[in-house]
């Protein structure tokens, strides 16, 4: 599982790196791999200052103007980000989904991915809560909330799964499981929050199995 939850060495490292040995310029996908990748690293600087086209021309060691041959703007960049996390994570949840029959299992497995995505992948984290895109163009904040959103609703499918399935769940009545999905979601951004405030040296995952019983129990 670690490795699926680790796209950006295995399918953006690994194709410039395969590129580069027969070719000195990358071609023009690859490119733009590989300026979606060096922008998902700067985000990883705690310091969380703006990323500018200009920092990131220069760490790439190419012309603004080259970046904007692949992308129209820097918010069409965060896009291009914001697409790759979300066809990340839900291409995962429906793996889930389509190993676990339980409901309870499908949401436990569900958070763990999205705890687990985000401690491998820190500058993603800062797109998902949003701080990276704040002085961006509004329309990224609208993007990223309706991922977020998408994702509350498969925790809240999963939970009423788990309703159909016998046990103390079954006497769990709609209204609630909508208000456990709000609430299970509000664990997950808060562990994002605390690995980004503190840094990402306090990890997402820590003590999340003792968590998520506490928090999927009835």
């Amino acid at each position: 599982m670690r490795d699926s939850l680790d796209p950006t060495a295995s399918d953006i490292e690994a194709s410039i790196a395969d590129e580069g040995k027969t070719r000195k310029r990358p071609r023009p996908g690859e490119r733009r791999l590989q300026i979606l990748q060096v922008l998902a690293e700067m985000l990883q600087n705690p310091k969380a200052e703006r990323v500018t086209t200009a920092a990131l021309a220069a760490k790439i060691q190419v012309s603004e103007a080259a970046l904007y041959r692949h992308f129209a703007s820097k918010a069409q960049m965060f896009e291009g980000l914001i697409s790759f996390i979300e066809q990340t994570v839900f291409g995962l949840i429906n793996q889930i989904n389509q190993k676990e029959e339980s409901g309870l299992a499908q949401a436990r497995g569900i958070l763990q991915m999205l705890l687990f995505f985000a401690e491998k992948n820190p500058g993603m984290t800062r797109v998902l809560l949003g701080d990276a895109l704040l002085q961006e163009d509004d329309r990224l904040q609208e993007r990223i909330t309706q991922v977020l959103d998408r994702v509350e609703a498969s925790l809240k499918q999963a939970l009423r799964i788990a309703q159909t399935q016998g046990g103390s769940w079954a006497s769990v009545g709609q209204d609630e499981v909508s208000i456990r999905a709000a609430m299970l979601m509000s664990y997950v951004l808060g562990r994002w929050h605390r690995f980004a405030r503190s840094g990402f040296k306090k990890l997402p995952t820590e003590a999340s199995d003792i968590s998520l019983r506490i928090l999927l129990s009835e």
